[in-house]
């Protein structure tokens, strides 16, 4: 029964550092519960300026020091991903404003769209970019994402 499986993106502004970190530690993590095959789990972008690139090396270096691999590329969200998901978890403000203006021009939009660091228990509540930065702030993305989506995958088992 397909139709059981919980869904989730992950959104950021490009689809390049954030979200595609959060998408493959939420897999890995639905992998290592045996849980994967009840979700569907994909990332996505509130632009389009980055649309089939694959994610940022830095992020990409910093999942393999994790033990982790993703072949997603970037895509942008589209008006089906409000039909089709369960939740929609963005990293911060200005997405969360974009996605919700999108949201509001689908009829019958079913998706709730929430900040993913609203499951973070030390209550850091944005994600901050780390597109500008060094390798530390991918790190802290990282340690973010683990964080929130352990808590939201607790809270959806």
């Amino acid at each position: 029964m397909a139709s059981s499986r919980k869904s989730v993106l992950f959104v950021c502004l490009g689809n390049i550092c954030r979200s595609p970190i959060a998408e493959a530690v939420f897999k890995k993590m639905a992998t290592d519960a045996s849980v994967v095959d009840k979700w569907v789990i994909d990332s996505g972008a509130t632009s389009d300026w980055n649309t089939g690139s694959s994610p940022d090396a830095r992020g990409l270096a910093c999942l393999r020091k994790h033990g982790i691999e993703t072949k997603h590329r970037a895509r942008q969200v589209t008006k089906e991903d409000f039909l089709t998901f369960d939740y929609i978890l963005c990293m911060d403000e200005s997405n969360l404003s974009d996605l919700k203006k999108k949201a509001n021009s689908v009829k019958n939009s079913k998706a709730k769209i929430e900040l993913l660091g609203s499951y973070d228990p030390e209550k850091q509540l944005i994600i901050k970019d780390p597109y500008y930065g060094h390798e530390e702030d991918f790190e802290n993305v990282y340690q973010q994402c683990v964080r929130c989506c352990k808590v939201f995958l607790e809270r959806n088992s």
